[in-house]
C-alpha cells in the first residue's frame, strides 16, 4: 500500500500541475481574446471642439454627425469630400451591409460586382456623358481611351443583361444589385458622409416582363426600403421626387427628416402627400387627397427609387424571349441606398449634441465593460469583471467581437463612463461600489432608456442574451 502511496503521489501532483496549467492556458486564452479599448485602432477626441486634422473647418463641422464621427474616431479626412472608415466604422457598416443583404434576399434580389471603371463608350451611347456634366470623374488609360468613375451603374448593368441573348421569359424578375463605391465630383463637399465625393451605395437594376410587374417589383422594393428603416429605428418618409439625370417616368426619395437637411420636402399631416418642394407648384398650399394644410420640412435624402421603363434596355437591347419565342425589351427599374449616409444620417437624427446614439442593431460594438480604477477601494472587483467578460462570451458566442473592455485603468469609472456615454454603446456595464458585495453585484448602463440597472453575473448575462444582432 505504501509502495502504492509514493508511486500515486507524484501522479496526482502532475494531474494537479496539468489542470492548473490547463486553467492557466484557459485563463491567458480569454485573456489575448479579449478585445482592450486601449488596442483598438479609434483615436478618439472627445473633449468639445478636440478633432485633429480638420484644418479649422468649423463650419463644417457644425453638421452634428460630421463632428461626432471625428471626435468618437469613426472616420478621418483623407483629402476634401473622402475619408478614412476607421475599424468602428468599417464594423457598423459591415453590419448595415448585413441588413440590406437579408432585405435584398427576401425580395430575390441576386447580388453582383460591377466594376468601379466605366467604359465612356457606354455613357455616351446613353447620352448621360454630356448630361452628367463635372459630377462625372472622368479619366482616360495610357491609350487614350476614356472611362469615368461610375457614380451609378444602369448602363453597366443593362450591356451585361443584353450580353445574355438567349434571357427568357421564365427567368423574370431579375433583380441583382451591389454594394460598392461611388463617385461623385461634387463641387462643395461638406457634411462629412452626408454629401462626399467617395461614398458605399446599394443598387439594385430589376429586369422584369412587362410595365405591371415591373410597378410590381417597384412596389416590393419601396416596401423593403420601409421594414428596414422601420427595423433600424427610424423615421423614413418617402416622398414623390424628380427623376433628374437617371430618367424614368416615376421616382421616390427616402428621406430622413433634419433640420440640416439638403432637400425640402412638404408633406400633409395625415399623411396622404409626401413630396421633394421640387415636384409642388408654390401655390399648392392643401393635401390634393384630403385638403389639410401642408407642412414643410427638411430630409436627408438616404435612397431613391426609379421606375425607369424601356429608357436604358432599348439603348443596350437588354431584352427577353417571351413564351411566343418573341424578343421583347425588358422593363426596368433602378434603387438606391446610400450605406455611408445612413451611418452619418442615423447618428445625425439620433444622437445629442455631444453624444453619439446609433440605430442598436449596427452599433460598432454592443456594450463595454468598465473596471475599477488602479489603486481604487473597488480595484479587487476587476478580476470578476474580467472573468464577468470571459464568461458572457462563452455563454453568448454571438457576442464575441461585439464586447471591449475598458483597461484604461489610470481613468476614473466616471471619466470612462461619460467616454462611453459619448461613444454610444448601447450597453455599458461597470464595476462599481456595489462589486465587493457578495454576492458581487454590476451597474449596467442602458443606453437607450437612460435607465441604470444593478445586476448579479447571472442578471447581466441574462440581460445580454436578448441583444440583436444584424
Amino acid at each position: 500500500m505504501l509502495g502504492l502511496l509514493r508511486t500515486g503521489l507524484p501522479a496526482l501532483r502532475a494531474a494537479a500541475g496539468s489542470q492548473l496549467q490547463a486553467r492557466s492556458s484557459q485563463h491567458d486564452a480569454s485573456a489575448r481574446a479579449r478585445l482592450l479599448l486601449s488596442q483598438l485602432f479609434q483615436p478618439l477626441n472627445l473633449q468639445v471642439g478636440g478633432v485633429a486634422g480638420c484644418e479649422g473647418q468649423a463650419a463644417e463641422l457644425g453638421c452634428r454627425s460630421h463632428r461626432l464621427m471625428l471626435q468618437g474616431g469613426l472616420i478621418h479626412p483623407a483629402s476634401p469630400g473622402c475619408y478614412h472608415l476607421l475599424p468602428p466604422a468599417v464594423r457598423s457598416m459591415e453590419k448595415l451591409i448585413r441588413l440590406i443583404d437579408g432585405a435584398m434576399r427576401n425580395i430575390g434580389g441576386q447580388k453582383v460586382n460591377m466594376p468601379s471603371l466605366s467604359s465612356a463608350e457606354l455613357w455616351r451611347t446613353s447620352g448621360r456623358w454630356e448630361q452628367m456634366g463635372p459630377e462625372l470623374f472622368r479619366l482616360a488609360d495610357r491609350h487614350g481611351k476614356e472611362y469615368c468613375l461610375g457614380p451609378t451603374h444602369e448602363e453597366a448593368v443593362s450591356e451585361l443583361v443584353a450580353a445574355h441573348g438567349n434571357l427568357s421569359y421564365r427567368q423574370l424578375p431579375l433583380r441583382l444589385y451591389q454594394v460598392t463605391r461611388k463617385f461623385r465630383d461634387e463641387p462643395k463637399p461638406r457634411f462629412g458622409l452626408l454629401r462626399s465625393r467617395e461614398f458605399y451605395m446599394k443598387d439594385m437594376y430589376t429586369f422584369d416582363t412587362s410595365e405591371e410587374a415591373a410597378r410590381h417589383t417597384y412596389e416590393l422594393v419601396c416596401a423593403a426600403y420601409r421594414s428596414l428603416f422601420k427595423r433600424l429605428g427610424l423615421r423614413c418618409v418617402q416622398v414623390r421626387a424628380a427623376t433628374g439625370t437617371i430618367g424614368g417616368t416615376a421616382s421616390h426619395e427616402f428621406q430622413l427628416p433634419a433640420d440640416i437637411g439638403e432637400d425640402r420636402l412638404v408633406l400633409c399631416p395625415a399623411g396622404h402627400f409626401a413630396a421633394n418642394v421640387e415636384l409642388v407648384d408654390e401655390e399648392q398650399t392643401a393635401c390634393p387627397a384630403c385638403g389639410e394644410k401642408l407642412t414643410q420640412s427638411r430630409g436627408i435624402e438616404v435612397g431613391h427609387t426609379f421606375y425607369l421603363g424601356t429608357k436604358y434596355s432599348s439603348v443596350h437591347n437588354a431584352a427577353f424571349y417571351t413564351p411566343e419565342n418573341k424578343l421583347q425589351l425588358a422593363e426596368m427599374g433602378c434603387y438606391g441606398l446610400g450605406v455611408t449616409r445612413i451611418l452619418a444620417a442615423s447618428i445625425e437624427v439620433l444622437s445629442t449634441e455631444d453624444s453619439i446614439r446609433w440605430p442598436s442593431l449596427i452599433a460598432p460594438y454592443q456594450v463595454c465593460f468598465i473596471p475599477p480604477k488602479k489603486g481604487s477601494k473597488e480595484e479587487r472587483g476587476a478580476a470578476l469583471l474580467e472573468r464577468l467578460y470571459d464568461e458572457v462570451a462563452e455563454a453568448l458566442p454571438g457576442l464575441v467581437g461585439d464586447a471591449v473592455l475598458d483597461d484604461r485603468t489610470q481613468m476614473t469609472i466616471g471619466k470612462r463612463l461619460k467616454d462611453a456615454n459619448k461613444l454610444g454603446y448601447p450597453y455599458v456595464v461597470v464595476a462599481g461600489k456595489r462589486v465587493c458585495e457578495d454576492p458581487p453585484v454590476f451597474e449596467v448602463w442602458d443606453q437607450s432608456s437612460g435607465t441604470v440597472l444593478y445586476l448579479t453575473r447571472e442578471g447581466v448575462i441574462e440581460l445580454l442574451s436578448k441583444v440583436q444582432l444584424p
